[in-house]
């Protein structure tokens, strides 16, 4: 624990790995914001060749103090999944509703249930539609207890997140460096007497070391993409479209290179290996893969997101896909959870890093 900096009201909380193989890509120590939802802040990882530098595209905890202020550019706790690994709950992705004139929010139906949600995100051009994004957890203060110096828990009783979502809710959570991996836990428990909708998420941002994104490849066994009206408001259509063959095929053995290409791309009906899911960020130059995986049946969906002149790749194993209750999906079961009273849905992230030449 760093007691000399607090972000959101909590101190940055600092795991070190213990039991680490001597050599060989790991990660090594990872720093925790309870005072930001949960969300992992930053993660250092030894490469492949003993070099050790950080995993996550995110500034210096002092720089990033300053940036999760929640003033008018951290709306609703927006700034956490701008870098680093924001959690994301109790829904992943984009939400659209009618914009109420006079304030910040949308109003939608959620699993039969009008809600008021924050309006967060959206596009940049002039005339975009604004929409809510990425759950209501992002500035959220966590209560937490680190009994290892590689483990940290949190407990959130969020209640109906401040009148803003149907139900009761309490969400548990739960980071370890083991092994030489990096694991997230999540479990959402139902303490009201409906249905709990949920859908739980991780946002997190994979610097490449080598910086070179041209020759990044990317490995994820999906049968489907969700298309969206453009890249600015990356609004859902309803389609649902195969990707064998195509541009969006990321399947073959040992990934596609990125090149050029843009993502901001929601991929769904997932091939899972050994009950996870799975996608693999690999980076040639400097020999080395991560590997992502999900064993949670809930994940049902991977967003990526992916500018080619960003030396990053965000990928994103999600419960549901975006925009989960608009009419354009025409009742197709879009990943959310329905957690029956007195029960709970866990949701799980696995991160291990590989030597590309020893795989």
């Amino acid at each position: 624990m760093d007691d000399a900096l607090r972000i959101g009201g909590q101190p940055v909380v600092r795991l070190q790995a213990s039991g680490v193989p001597p050599r060989g890509p790991a990660f090594l120590e990872a720093l925790v914001l309870p005072g930001r939802g949960m969300m992992l802040l930053q993660a250092r990882l030894r490469l492949p060749s003993g070099e050790v530098t950080d995993a996550l595209a995110a500034p210096d905890p002092a720089t990033a103090a300053g940036q999760l202020d929640g003033g008018p550019e951290d709306f609703a706790g927006s700034r956490s999944f701008s870098f680093g690994g924001a959690i994301l709950a109790p829904y992943a992705n984009r939400i659209r509703g009618r914009a109420l004139d006079g304030a910040r929010q949308v109003e939608t139906q959620v699993a039969g249930h009008t809600v008021r949600l924050p309006r967060n995100w959206g596009g940049k051009t002039p005339g975009a539609e604004q929409y809510a994004m990425h759950g209501l957890i992002l500035a959220a203060q966590v209560a937490w207890h680190q009994d290892a110096p590689d483990r940290v828990t949190g407990r959130l009783e969020a209640g109906d997140f401040g009148g803003r979502w149907p139900g009761r809710t309490a969400l548990d959570f739960e980071w370890r460096l083991e092994g030489g991996g990096l694991r997230l836990q999540i479990v959402a428990r139902n303490l009201g007497r409906e249905p709990l909708p949920m859908g739980i998420g991780w946002h997190p941002y994979f610097a490449l070391p080598s910086g070179e994104r041209r020759q990044a490849r990317l490995w994820l066994p999906a049968r489907a993409r969700t298309a969206v009206t453009n890249y600015d408001e990356v609004l859902p259509t309803g389609a649902v479209e195969p990707v064998a063959g195509g541009p969006y095929d990321f399947s073959e053995a040992g990934g596609r290179p990125l090149g050029e290409t843009y993502l901001d791309d929601c991929f769904t009906d997932l091939v899972r290996g050994g009950d996870a899911a799975v996608a693999e960020i690999r980076d040639p130059a400097a020999n080395l893969a991560l590997r992502i995986a999900s064993a949670s049946p809930h994940t049902r969906a991977v967003q990526v997101y992916a500018p080619p002149d960003k030396p990053f790749i965000v990928v994103e194993p999600q419960f549901n896909l975006a925009d989960p209750y608009g009419a354009e999906w025409g009742g197709r079961d879009t990943g959310m959870a329905a957690v029956p009273p007195g029960g709970s849905v866990a949701y799980d992230a696995t991160v291990t890093a590989l030597t590309l030449g020893n795989r």
